[in-house]
């Protein structure tokens, strides 16, 4: 088993430490932004998220995310990543603020590529990709559950999921509709986006937007149980067959990239938005305050 030392910031763990069970313990991994993962079998990765204190989605976390996530689609020992949060407060509240407010438009540019490249990794990635969703995951926090293959969240009333940007006065953009829209379908993802809609567990699960709905406590054991589930595919079967499904809507983003780059940092340097960003901003800073 090769062990991949951490990058700056955020970091991987992946040295077993032994035991009769052959199952590695936890490695703890120091830094602001952390991702660590521990492995409790050969072939899957419980990939723990950490930025405090929401995981929101800071252009050094995501360029680290994705170097890390192309070692284990590299490293042939791993077929399958359960994905989670190490932050008490939520499993991601996605796209930090602070990178499309009062940056230059060359700023925006690099972290709109940057995003897009994490959603392609993970939308057509060759590993089994589950989501233990055991927080609020907002708006681009739904980057990673809606392109992983599973999803299960925790039944906590705090446990929101959705695409709720129109109530911060943004639209989410296609590449994020477009799977949305294979998940729950076409009319409850007008509804859902228009109106900005977070979902509590119930509801979640009733749209689709989840697969399953388990206590906090059981999230973890419950994505274990599931992945053992897909990885008794074989995998060359699986792939194919899930590159079938996904290439069409992922090809709608490599076509028009640069287009939706240009629409983006057109959009988001609006003096309109940036004000509406720089309140919402304030005013998050005042209520931590």
């Amino acid at each position: 088993m090769p062990h991949l030392p951490p990058a700056q910031g955020l970091g991987f763990r992946m040295r077993p430490s032994g035991g009769k069970s052959g199952r590695p313990a936890a490695r703890s991994v120091h830094g602001v932004s952390e991702v660590s993962a521990s492995w409790w079998w050969w072939s899957q990765a419980p990939l723990q998220l950490k930025n405090l204190p929401v995981n929101s989605f800071s252009l050094e976390f995501l360029t680290e995310l994705i170097i890390n996530l192309e070692k284990l689609e590299n490293d042939k020992t791993f077929r399958g990543i359960i994905i989670t949060s190490d932050c008490p407060k939520a499993f991601s509240a996605g796209v930090d603020l602070r990178e499309i407010c009062g940056k230059n438009p060359a700023h925006y540019t690099e972290y709109w590529k940057v995003l897009q490249d994490l959603w392609l990794r993970l939308y057509l990635s060759n590993l089994v990709l589950i989501s233990a969703i055991n927080g609020p995951c907002a708006a681009g926090g739904c980057l990673i559950p809606l392109t992983s293959d599973y999803r299960i969240l925790a039944d906590n009333p705090k446990c929101l999921i959705g695409l709720n940007e129109t109530r911060l006065g943004i639209s989410a953009p296609f590449w994020f509709k477009d799977p949305l829209v294979n998940i729950i379908g076409h009319r409850a993802s007008e509804h859902a986006l228009q109106l900005g809609l977070l979902f509590p567990p119930a509801e979640a699960l009733q749209v689709g937007i989840v697969d399953k709905v388990v206590p906090k406590d059981q999230v973890q054991s419950t994505a274990l149980s599931v992945m053992t589930q897909w990885l008794a595919i074989p995998d060359h079967a699986r792939q194919l067959t899930k590159n079938m499904i996904r290439k069409p809507t992922a090809d709608l983003l490599v076509k028009h990239r640069d287009t939706d780059i240009q629409n983006f940092v057109s959009f988001i340097s609006r003096d309109s938005i940036q004000k509406s960003l720089q309140m919402y901003l304030a005013k998050l800073k005042q209520n931590k305050d």
